[in-house]
């Protein structure tokens, strides 16, 4: 059912009030980064003084990705957090140098917040997790853990490189592709079939795979936690009620390093397979803009280019712009603020994307 409208206006003066405490921290010369420091000295206006709610983020420009690959990471770091070694993640890119996040906490506050999302039932605390995806420089992999850990759980690992796998598509050598693919889903099964796993994380198209070399319910399988590429709701049908039989709870998420975890509603037989996602507000926001207008939203319902402003002590990103569109949907319980539905990368109807195993 939508949101209460009264709960909805206490959540944006809560959103605001937090963006007025970030921006604070991130241009305050005891406590804020290098980066937004001399950002300001150039700006020509004072973001501490003059940003008062959400909306004066608009005042900002787009966060280019390109600071991300291009500077030291030091310049992030926090006056707060000088002394103290920090995590590096990387997101993305296939050939040349990856976006970096650096961070301390915030991936373990992330996904804390979403183990109160899903069910005992499904994931049964203490029980053993896997985790079939990308591990190395990447954020997920401790994320994952993390959870498990928080949990009472230990997590099994089973490592996936996205990147070689858009290369080799990339240059349509899709039977190498296969290979890759086989090999990954080949451990999996081995360790579904010596250990007792009942937690699986991985993305929807290693679960299909999965699916089809063993009988997850089977095999121990109650929870399955997936995130990765766009899901359609035939996929999202096909997964719920041919791959897991309609036995197994499945939890679909938006996530990256960037940004954290959105979770999704659970289905109803009105939303006819279509997930939505909500971002952990005030923590992070999601937005759904006009692509060659991007400080005008679009309307409930319509599709537009998904715009993230993350919003946390040890990291400030106004207003990047996703490689993804989606439908604008509105507050639905539990949430307070805006969804977005049909996740799919930015342009799909007019070029081809190359999404490999995510």
């Amino acid at each position: 059912m939508p949101a209460d409208p009264f709960v909805i206006r206490s959540a944006q003066d809560q959103l605001d009030a937090h963006v007025r405490e970030i921006v604070q921290w991130h241009f305050s010369p005891e406590t804020g980064c290098a980066f937004w420091l001399d950002w300001a000295k150039k700006a020509g206006w004072s973001p501490a003084k003059e940003v008062k709610c959400f909306d004066d983020l608009l005042r900002f420009p787009h966060f280019q990705d390109e600071w991300l690959r291009d500077l030291q990471p030091d310049v992030w770091v926090p006056k707060a957090f000088q002394g103290r070694p920090y995590n590096i993640f990387e997101t993305g890119g296939t050939t040349g140098m990856p976006k970096q996040r650096i961070g301390w906490n915030d991936y373990k506050v992330d996904y804390e917040e979403f183990s109160a999302k899903i069910s005992d039932s499904h994931f049964p605390r203490g029980a053993a997790w896997l985790m079939v995806g990308p591990t190395g420089p990447r954020r997920l992999r401790l994320a994952i853990e993390h959870l498990a850990n928080y949990r009472g759980s230990s997590c099994y690992f089973v490592d996936l490189d996205p990147r070689w796998v858009k290369k080799v598509i990339g240059e349509k050598k899709f039977d190498v592709a296969k290979a890759y693919m086989e090999h990954v889903v080949d451990q999996a099964v081995t360790i579904l079939k010596y250990r007792k796993v009942s937690g699986l994380f991985t993305t929807p198209k290693l679960l299909e795979a999965l699916g089809e070399k063993t009988d997850l319910w089977e095999a121990g399988i109650r929870g399955v936690f997936c995130g990765g590429t766009s899901m359609s709701p035939q996929y999202v049908r096909f997964l719920i009620e041919e791959v897991l039989e309609n036995r197994i709870g499945f939890y679909p998420t938006y996530g990256n390093t960037l940004m954290g975890l959105a979770a999704s509603v659970p289905l109803k037989p009105e939303d006819n397979f279509s997930i939505t996602y909500y971002a952990p507000q005030p923590r992070a926001v999601l937005r759904v803009v006009d692509p060659k207008q991007t400080n005008q939203l679009k309307n409930h319902g319509e599709w537009g280019r998904v715009e993230l402003t993350t919003l946390t002590q040890e990291f400030f990103m106004p207003r990047f712009l996703e490689r993804d569109e989606a439908i604008r949907r509105p507050p639905r319980e539990p949430y307070a603020w805006d969804g977005v539905g049909d996740v799919r990368p930015f342009g799909a109807m007019e070029k081809q994307i190359v999404e490999g195993v995510y």
